[in-house]
């Protein structure tokens, strides 16, 4: 979709392109309202909590929406 392109939202359908438990080495480009750290997977938002921006880290992935998904810190 051209949103992706301009910086805004793009639509996945129903094939986010990450699923539960795969796990991915992101780096935090910048911070949600609620203080989560956001990375981009292919474009797709990941929040991962306790991060801040410049962190590169590895993530497990908890929780996929439409247009989100959730992930955690591997210690």
């Amino acid at each position: 979709m051209y949103g992706d392109r301009f910086g805004g939202y793009r639509d996945y359908g129903n094939e986010a392109p990450v699923k539960v438990g795969e796990r991915y080495r992101v780096k935090i480009e910048s911070l949600g309202k609620g203080g989560d750290g956001i990375a981009k997977i292919q474009g797709f938002v990941v929040f991962v909590p306790n991060t801040q921006v410049g962190d590169e880290v590895e993530i497990v992935i908890n929780s996929v929406k439409r247009k989100f998904a959730f992930a955690s810190v591997i210690e």
